[in-house]
């Protein structure tokens, strides 16, 4: 791993991003002791591709409609007496 100073950064970053393309990392120190570790960036992969079917995922949260059995119990037990 190469090791670079916080000045090494602002003076002669293009030479350190050739290094970090060519081996990955760099060290960088800060009054001589190991401080950061300097990386290239990689864009983070999303678990799962698949698409989600909203409309199902909706229809699942909605009540259920009532049988026609259960309807007619419902409208007998309305009616009363007429």
């Amino acid at each position: 791993m190469t090791k670079a100073t916080v000045r090494d950064l602002r003076t002669q970053f293009p030479r350190l991003k050739q290094v970090i393309a060519r081996e990955g990392e760099i060290l960088v120190t800060e009054r001589g002791r190991p401080a950061y570790v300097l990386r290239a960036y990689r864009a983070a992969r999303h678990p799962s591709t698949e698409r989600i079917d909203y409309f199902a995922r909706l229809r699942s949260r909605q009540p259920r409609p009532l049988s026609a059995r259960a309807s007619r119990a419902l409208d007998e037990a309305n009616r009363g007496e007429r």
